[in-house]
């Protein structure tokens, strides 16, 4: 396929064509996902359980091409290259791929799933394409002589063109040398700490590059015919199954009949295209393109940012969000009618693409943008009428407008230096800020937080004289007992309820030297750690719902009790190599109706202390129902999991 040793140039060139191929098969798989019927879509029995497992198991697909197009841009950074985050509309025009990869949006069915297992069939296969997606034109991108100009090249297969690329790039690192060829930054790829994708690992050598690009074949493309597991069989086994339903009813219809190609505008070439003229179904589709082009946004912002800097996380974290927002809106308008121009079929997500989705310049002025068009989508999905679905999404919009504001706006904010303790103006024994009690003593102010208090009568049975229970009027007296005994008693209490602020110049609570969340027995989480809970730093000590019934989420409030919560304390160790580094900040950012998403460097021990995992990300289960506790299986959504006041 390659004529000649390829320049660098000309390995970025083709490392582009693969972010937007793998990129490009991303969008087609989920646009036929979101076009699927569901139970509450006229479907029972085994048609609609055998459409859900189709679903999942489309959208299963759809998250591994996104570990593709990872590694794809991984490998360009490490070959200090920007990664291609942007891609054509569709449908493609002829001439940007293979005459033979014709690729466009279309909904569920017997052709599109032809389509499917042909464009992931391996070498030798004679599986032939689906009815409809002929190339429009037959021609060759390839010439016989070598360019300095990079160019397309043809391949029969994707799994031919990794296998190409892959030599190519072995012949460039022969030339010169993996220090000199791999000349990117590490620090700027995606990794495990950013994102829990396969393809999301570091490249620094060619070991590594080769890894990725042979991951990519086996998993999907080029699988050879008995792979198991591969997207070649996957979708093999469902056009089996769906002939079978087919043939047992032949009335059966698993999809909406979702527009092929659609646009929100008259488009100059009408041909291959719908125009989505009904109202509803464009504001809607408009919704789930801009939840997409912002996710593009924040996904090519975090190639800007090195690690360990947070807003590299936080990028990463928005753009998950935003992906599960864009999902909603999606099946929703595959629901909807496309309009007067085409009453014979639904709308559907166009997938538009950005002109341009290079990164933002890191800084301020990026963050700003980011706080702004977070702002918008939040507000226009709020002002929404829509079904269940619209309203799941703008409620999660809005959680993650708030959580990018915080988030941006503390990575603006400049360090502030602690002044020296001063004597406190005069005050009463006893006041109530917010929601939090501050009771005046000589050496210090202890505070009370009644919401998160658990209790687990520490500071009643360690320092009786100072928090009096049961009595009237004031109950707490900080200079009843020794100042450093007081500070030890606070430092006990692990919901984070009691507090201190010093007044003698003795150093203020500081963060633990090690990261712990501890799993109580049949009830919550119990951290010890620097938390920053949704981007706010500050507390030391928290204790953490897991039974998914408290009025206080994300905080403990004693429900577990309430509701009989059965789990263990003592679940089965994991990975427990020990981390290069023990503490530092602890991010902790409850999902919208999901877990809790865990960032930094932690161990998780039982309630007895010994170790269950060290790790440096983690997503715990908060809704109860998970059968890998206390990590997320997903339960949360097959329950309805709610994360507001139940």
């Amino acid at each position: 396929m390659s004529i000649g040793p390829a320049s660098r140039e000309q390995l970025l060139h083709r490392l582009y064509e693969a972010a937007e191929l793998e990129h490009n098969l991303m969008c087609t798989y989920l646009y036929a996902a979101f076009s699927l019927k569901d139970g509450a879509d006229g479907l029972s029995g085994a048609p609609a359980e055998a459409t859900a497992r189709w679903r999942r198991t489309i959208l299963d697909i759809a998250v591994e091409e996104m570990g593709h197009v990872a590694a794809v841009w991984n490998i360009t950074a490490a070959l200090g290259g920007a990664p291609r985050f942007g891609r054509g509309n569709f449908p493609l025009d002829p001439g940007y791929l293979p005459a033979g990869v014709v690729v466009k949006l279309a909904p569920f069915g017997a052709a599109v799933l032809q389509h499917f297992i042909y464009l992931e069939r391996p070498e030798g296969s004679e599986e032939p394409d689906g009815d409809g997606f002929e190339p429009p034109v037959h021609y060759r991108r390839g010439i016989a002589a070598p360019r300095l100009t990079p160019m397309g090249l043809d391949y029969e297969t994707v799994g031919a063109f990794y296998a190409a690329l892959g030599r190519d790039l072995q012949d460039f690192v022969a030339r010169l040398d993996e220090g000199t060829a791999f000349c990117g930054d590490p620090a700027l790829q995606l990794s495990p700490d950013e994102v829990d994708l396969a393809g999301a690992r570091p490249v620094i050598c060619l070991k590594t590059a080769l890894a990725a690009f042979d991951a990519i074949v086996r998993q999907g493309e080029g699988a050879q015919l008995d792979s198991e597991g591969s997207h070649y069989r996957m979708f093999v086994a469902i056009r089996a199954e769906c002939a079978a339903l087919t043939k047992a009813d032949p009335a059966f219809i698993p999809a909406f009949p979702a527009a092929v190609n659609p646009v929100l505008r008259r488009p100059p070439r009408p041909e291959g295209r719908v125009w989505i003229d009904n109202e509803e179904a464009a504001r809607t589709v408009d919704l789930a393109n801009a939840a997409y082009g912002l996710m593009l946004r924040l996904v090519a912002y975090s190639f800007a940012v090195p690690r360990p800097a947070p807003e590299k996380a936080l990028a990463i974290d928005l753009a998950i969000g935003l992906m599960q927002a864009m999902t909603l809106f999606a099946e929703r308008a595959a629901r909807l009618p496309a309009g007067p121009s085409h009453p014979e079929c639904h709308a559907g997500m166009s997938f538009v693409a950005l002109r341009d989705s290079a990164p933002l310049p890191p800084g301020r002025a990026a963050r700003r943008f980011f706080i702004e068009r977070l702002g918008e989508l939040a507000d226009a999905a709020a002002a929404f009428d829509g079904d269940k679905r619209t309203a799941r999404a703008a409620r999660l919009l809005g959680d993650l407008a708030a959580r990018g504001r915080r988030g941006f706006e503390a990575a603006d904010a400049a360090p502030v230096a602690h002044a020296p303790p001063t004597a406190p103006a005069a005050a009463p024994a006893s006041t109530t800020v917010g929601d939090v009690e501050e009771c005046e003593g000589a050496n210090l102010t202890l505070l009370f937080e009644a919401k998160k208090c658990i209790h687990s009568r520490y500071c009643v049975t360690w320092g009786p004289a100072v928090f009096r229970a049961n009595v009237e009027g004031p109950w707490i007296h900080p200079d009843a007992m020794d100042v450093e005994r007081v500070a030890e008693i606070a430092h006990a209490c692990p919901s984070g309820a009691i507090r201190y602020r010093r007044k003698d110049g003795r150093p203020e609570e500081a963060a633990p030297p090690v990261n712990l969340i501890a799993v109580r027995e049949a009830g919550p989480y119990a951290v010890r750690a620097d938390i920053r809970l949704n981007g706010e730093g500050g507390m030391y000590r928290a204790t953490l719902c897991r039974c998914g019934a408290s009025k206080n989420k994300p905080f403990c409030d004693g429900s577990h009790n309430d509701i009989g919560f059965a789990a263990t304390g003592e679940p089965a160790s994991r990975k427990t190599d020990m981390l290069a580094v023990r503490d530092g900040p602890l991010a902790i950012d409850p999902e919208t109706d999901g877990p809790l998403r865990i960032r930094g460097n932690l161990e998780i021990t039982s309630g007895t202390g010994r170790v269950v995992a060290r790790l440096t990300q983690a997503r715990l289960c908060r809704c109860g129902a998970s059968s890998t506790k206390p990590f997320c299986d997903g339960s949360h959504a097959k329950i309805g999991f709610r994360s507001g006041a139940p």
